[in-house]
Parts: structure tokens; sequence; C-alpha cells
């Protein structure tokens, strides 16, 4: 771990990663409007802004971190965003709550960091017409150790969304329980970090070494990173637990932690298994709606 901290320290040293260009199709004007093609125009400056990249991370497991990514895509996708949500846990859950099977699917992130030449867009499944999936193969477990001599093993991530020429307002990615070399690439690549936090009090107390790790980063590597917020989630309204957990959250952390719960329901696991995300499988239920608040929160902010 501190190896991996140091070599992404270590930026001066190596070659400039190439920053994200994917930028958001909102304030992206006709491609007509220009002599040239749609394709170059990612060198140009023109009321165009960057996508939002927002890491989903908490080096606890069981936290839900991947009913997150699945749900809030889906949810800021139904707001008319264009999304795309990147798998980079070895375990491939996200890919599986959308049908693919991460012993099969290629290209993959795998490829995607493995190689450094693969552009983005390449890997993208479109799930909806502007929401996509960028999915993991299980072969992503080895992948710190395929790149460990590699001087740029960091920025993988962050230079393939940069070669990348398809637009989107939000990319969100989602990681391994660790803070290993997939997660590092994460943070490098993300402008945003977003905690979920399980209302248990054992949560809890992973997210002070990755926020550790995320100053670390920003310091020598990423100072665009900063703390979306935290998330609490598995909530239960009724539980004098569930609300302590909450209260200690935001004496800790204060404005950091988000207005909006993800409530505990038996639909988020239900909904992977139907091989959808919660909004698409119950839309009215209570977790649906939840997420569809906690879009709206993220998307005003």
């Amino acid at each position: 771990m501190h190896s991996l901290l140091e070599s992404a320290g270590q930026a001066r040293a190596l070659p400039s990663p190439t920053p994200p260009l994917t930028v958001s199709v909102r304030t992206l004007k006709s491609p007509r409007a220009f002599s040239k093609p749609f394709d170059e125009l990612r060198g140009f400056i023109y009321t165009v802004i960057m996508a939002r990249i927002i890491v989903v991370a908490n080096q606890k497991g069981g936290v839900g971190k991947t009913t997150t990514v699945a749900n809030l895509g889906a949810a800021l996708a139904k707001l008319g965003n264009h999304v795309a949500i990147v798998d980079l846990d070895p375990q491939g859950a996200l890919t599986v709550t959308f049908g693919l099977d991460p012993y099969e699917v290629r290209p993959s992130t795998h490829n995607l960091l493995l190689t450094n030449e693969i552009p983005f867009e390449k890997i993208l499944h479109q799930l909806k017409g502007n929401f996509y999936l960028a999915p993991a193969n299980t072969e992503l477990i080895a992948l710190e150790y395929r790149l460990i001599k590699e001087p740029d093993r960091t920025f993988r991530l962050r230079n393939a969304i940069g070669r990348s020429r398809q637009a989107f307002d939000y990319i969100i990615i989602d990681t391994p329980p660790s803070l290993g070399l997939l997660t590092i690439n994460a943070l490098v690549a993300a402008q945003e970090l977003l905690i979920p936090v399980a209302t248990d009090y054992l949560a809890m107390r992973g997210v002070r070494a990755l926020l550790e790790s995320v100053w670390f980063i920003r310091e020598r590597v990423n100072p665009e990173l900063r703390l979306l917020g935290l998330v609490p989630t598995l909530y239960r309204k009724d539980s004098l637990h569930s609300n302590a957990v909450v209260a200690e959250m935001r004496k800790v952390f204060r404005q950091r932690v988000l207005d909006t719960f993800i409530p505990m329901d038996d639909a988020a696991s239900a909904a992977p298994a139907a091989r959808k995300s919660v909004l698409d499988y119950h839309p009215n239920n209570k977790v649906a709606v939840a997420f569809m608040a906690l879009a709206e929160e993220i998307n005003h902010v």
C-alpha cells in the first residue's frame, strides 16, 4: 500500500498524465458550429465542461458501493445525463448486476488498464440510450502484479479516460474493498469521492484510513480530488443504532454527510438477480426513490 502511494506521489518523475478531457454534453454546442470534425473538439475550449468523475470507495466491504454506483448511475441517467459506470472490482458485481459475465466479458477494464492503448469508449456496453457500463473481468485480480514495473501504473485509468472521444456528464467508478492499485487508479482519475457508509458502528472505522490516503493523493498527484460526501446506507429509520451512527457521522464529518439516506430493503438485493437497477426493477420502492433523491442532490452540487 505505501509503495503504491509513493509511486503515485512521484508524479513529477513521470510523463505528465493525460488529463481526462471527456466533456459534458449539456453545454456542448452542435458540432456543425465548428470547422473541424466533432471528434477533434476535445482540444478546443468552447463552453464545454469536464465530465464529473466520481469514485465510490470504502475499504470496508458490504457497505453498498456497487449498489450505489449501479443505482446512482441509473438515476442520473433518468435525469437526462449521459452516464458511464465503471467496474474496477475483480469480483465484477457491477458487471453481473447488468447481466454480463465477468469471467467471459472482453474487452473490459482489465484490457483498458493493461494495454494503455484502448480508448475508453471501446469497452463500453450500452445499457440504455444514455447509460453505459465499462465491465470488469476477473483477470483484474492479477493486474497489480502485471503492472508492478510500470512507472505509470497508478495513472492508467486517468489516461484511458483522457483518450476518450465520447461525451459524458458523469463517470462513476466502482472500486474493490481495499486501497490497492485499482482503487488508487480510481482516486487519481476522479475529481470527487463519494463514500457509502453503512449505518453501523464498524462501518465508520475505515473512513478515516481512506481519507488519509485520499489527502495524500490530493497533495501529491491529484489536487482536483475533493470529498463529495458521505452517504449513509443500509439505513433503518426505526433503529436506534442506525440513528445513533448517523448522529455520530454528522458530529465527525458535519456538512460532508449528504441529506439523502439509502434505506435497507430487499429490493436492493433482488434487483441484481433480475439484472436490473432498482429503479427499473421496482421504481416506486423506497430504495429507488432514495436514489432518485440522491441523484437530484448530487446533480445540484
